[in-house]
């Protein structure tokens, strides 16, 4: 299964109402994925780090660092520093505020299909 189906499976499966959406399943699919990051597009991890965004707060700032940081660089480029920025609580002229986040987070997911 390529990553691009992989996401699709997710936003299938847990959609978008975050008050029923697990946020240690997410931490763990992040962590299972850092470890055994599967090449090729980087949506499938940039799909869970924005789950964690929508569900997190300053805690979950590590892991979503980590995943952008630690795989390589086509996953660093995908995986937006206004999540974590926004999660630090950075006051800027640049970081929209959480709910605007979210909601285009929601508009991009939520009729994505794979394209492979």
């Amino acid at each position: 299964m390529t990553n691009e189906q992989r996401a699709e499976k997710v936003i299938q499966k847990y959609g978008f109402d975050f008050n029923n959406i697990s946020k240690s399943e997410i931490i763990s699919l992040i962590e299972n994925e850092i470890v055994n990051y599967q090449s090729g597009s980087s949506e499938y991890i940039r799909l869970l780090c924005g789950y964690l965004y929508c569900l997190g707060d300053e805690t979950d700032v590590t892991l979503i660092e980590k995943a952008k940081y630690k795989i390589n660089m086509d996953v660093g480029c995908m995986i937006d520093i206004e999540w974590i920025e926004s999660l630090k609580g950075v006051k800027s002229e640049y970081i929209r505020p959480r709910n605007e986040i979210i909601d285009d987070f929601i508009s991009y997911y939520k009729y994505f299909k794979a394209d492979d």
